[in-house]
């Protein structure tokens, strides 16, 4: 191992990354954040948004980034394609230490302080994550877009956008909710609707969740959102079943979406202790242990 003189720890996902840089002995000197590092996007795609936000962290703090000074923890959604994985290790820069684990692994990690409990994390996409009294792991969800991801932001925007299909071609009403739809994306008819349908990527799916909770009492938007507490729900009572351990919602949609959880869960909701970022800070902790 090279000497270590710096911790980080990388959040990565579909949307953006983020970094917390410490030193030795674990104080803080800076937060970044960059460009989306989801290994689904391109592992080389990843390692640019990673290294840009880490120079940022560096930059931030007054220092120069040299990788070979620094234990890199990293909690990246898509590391369960072990392919991706593998291909992510062999294009690391030489460091003093590397630990990466999915981003689900960090967020419980850094929700419950290394403690038992459950997680449930909703952004672009969506997983659950439980961490017992041993230390072991448990997820569920997070099977990806578009068929996973339940109560996720893609997963919104995705039905979302049926309402504005069938106002655009008579099946239902066109009113505010379709035609903010259809201004989001920058579509006024069906061809133009069909174009953008053929190129949609998770990202941009997902950029359509903030109209679904502008336009919440709307029946439609209503009843996704509705349906999106009842498979936080599911995805709690599939990790704890007998309900003994404390939940916390995490990520970029956590708040909005916590009121609509059904009531028995609600009260389980606890304020994560920290965010994923920091979980994975701890990652690289102990990637220098002995």
């Amino acid at each position: 191992m090279e000497t270590m003189q710096f911790l980080i720890g990388v959040d990565g996902g579909g949307t953006g990354t983020r970094v917390v840089l410490a030193d030795a002995r674990g104080v803080e000197l800076s937060q970044a954040a960059g460009g989306p590092s989801g290994l689904g996007l391109g592992v080389e795609r990843a390692w640019q948004a990673i290294e840009a936000a880490c120079a940022q962290a560096f930059a931030s703090a007054g220092l120069g980034l040299q990788w070979r000074h620094c234990a890199l923890g990293c909690g990246l959604a898509g590391v369960n394609n072990r392919d991706w994985l593998a291909a992510f290790l062999a294009r690391a820069p030489h460091l003093a230490a590397l630990e990466v684990q999915s981003d689900a692994y960090t967020t419980v990690l850094g929700a419950h302080g290394g403690e038992a409990g459950v997680i449930v994390a909703v952004g672009t996409g969506s997983i659950a994550a439980a961490l017992d009294e041993s230390g072991a792991c448990r997820t569920a969800g997070g099977y990806g877009f578009p068929s996973g991801d339940e109560a996720s932001g893609a997963w919104l925007g995705l039905r979302a956008i049926v309402h504005a299909q069938q106002a655009l071609d008579g099946r239902a009403s066109a009113d505010a909710f379709s035609q903010a739809l259809l201004a989001h994306i920058g579509v006024a008819d069906r061809d133009a609707l069909v174009l953008w349908l053929c190129e949609a990527k998770q990202t941009d799916y997902a950029g359509l969740a903030p109209v679904v909770l502008d336009h919440c009492d709307h029946p439609f938007a209503a009843a996704l959102l509705a349906q999106a507490g009842a498979d936080i729900a599911k995805l709690v009572d599939a990790l704890d079943p007998l309900g003994r351990m404390p939940v916390a919602l995490c990520g970029g949609l956590a708040t909005a979406l916590a009121g609509y959880v059904p009531a028995s869960h609600r009260v389980r909701l606890r304020a994560p202790q920290a965010d994923s970022a920091h979980g994975a800070l701890e990652l690289a902790r102990r990637a220098t242990l002995p």
